[in-house]
């Protein structure tokens, strides 16, 4: 497929703050984007706007609020003129059993992973049909194949999945192309986050190669930013995760049979495991929700 160039696009990218989304954003900048970044940590955001090589702005905002991402998808087009490209990366993760999850955080995945995507789609269609321009909505090796003490961020990211595979169908006759990112574990703050607890950490490490690595951030965001370019329907952080579309009907029995096997194994050390939000974009939306809650 050919690529678009990205001279002179501007470009959305949610949680721009920090991981995929700081570093993308400056990728596409170094390319010639605009940049808007949208995010709840706004001096990060601010620090990330100053670093970037062209034209940009940040926005504080909740991805989960659709007054708030609404404003934001029309002052994004006034200041800018235009959208042609709009990153739904924005994301929080928690882990632990799931009889023992802190409703209040398993929930928090959901609103922000899944609902928040769908609100920040919804704000930015309207721009996206004027420009016929391009939903890249970042999904996860858990849309393809669950994972037991992940519920929420694998119900989460098979939601967000289907969602825009929905959406791609609905939009592409207004020349709007919609696509699915899939990242594996990434070197990121949630992923290190995740493996500050042993439990998690040991869990992901029995996993069967190549799932049980932690891959650099660097060639994954490269390779979002060239399906970005191609406008493609599905890009792949990792290449061995295209391989497991093929086989993703199987892996729900695989896990389930040998997921078994595993909790028994660490049944004993399960007891007081932390259920919250992980890593430092966590932190930073449980800060922001108790400071709004004030």
């Amino acid at each position: 497929m050919s690529r678009v160039g990205l001279e002179g696009q501007v470009a959305v990218v949610t949680g721009a703050a920090r991981g995929v989304g700081e570093l993308l954003a400056r990728k596409l900048s170094a390319r010639g984007a605009t940049v808007a970044l949208v995010g709840l940590e706004e001096e990060a955001l601010k620090e990330v706007s100053g670093r970037l090589h062209g034209d940009s702005a940040y926005w504080y905002a909740d991805v989960t609020d659709h007054e708030a991402m609404s404003r934001v998808a029309r002052e994004v087009k006034e200041r800018f003129g235009k959208v042609d490209i709009v990153v739904a990366n924005a994301g929080v993760a928690n882990g632990g059993p799931f009889a023992d999850s802190d409703p209040g955080a398993w929930r928090r995945v959901i609103e922000v992973n899944l609902i928040g995507s769908a609100v920040t789609g919804r704000a930015f269609l309207p721009v996206l049909t004027e420009s016929r321009g391009y939903l890249l909505q970042i999904a996860s090796l858990a849309a393809i194949t669950p994972a037991p003490m992940m519920t929420a961020y694998c119900a989460s990211k098979a939601g967000v999945e289907a969602y825009a595979h929905s959406l791609r169908a609905e939009v592409g006759h207004q020349g709007v192309r919609v696509g699915v990112g899939y990242l594996s574990w990434t070197d990121t703050d949630m992923v290190r986050g995740a493996d500050q607890d042993e439990v998690m950490r040991e869990l992901r490490q029995r996993l069967p190669w190549p799932a049980n690595k932690t891959y650099p951030l660097g060639p994954a965001v490269d390779r979002i930013v060239a399906g970005i370019e191609r406008r493609s329907a599905h890009v792949y952080g990792q290449r061995w995760l295209r391989g497991m579309q093929g086989v993703r009907g199987y892996l729900p029995a695989l896990i389930g049979t040998v997921g078994q096997r595993e909790m028994k194994r660490f049944a004993p050390r399960l007891q007081g495991m932390r259920t919250g939000l992980v890593g430092a974009g966590g932190a930073a939306d449980e800060e922001a929700r108790a400071t709004h809650r004030n």
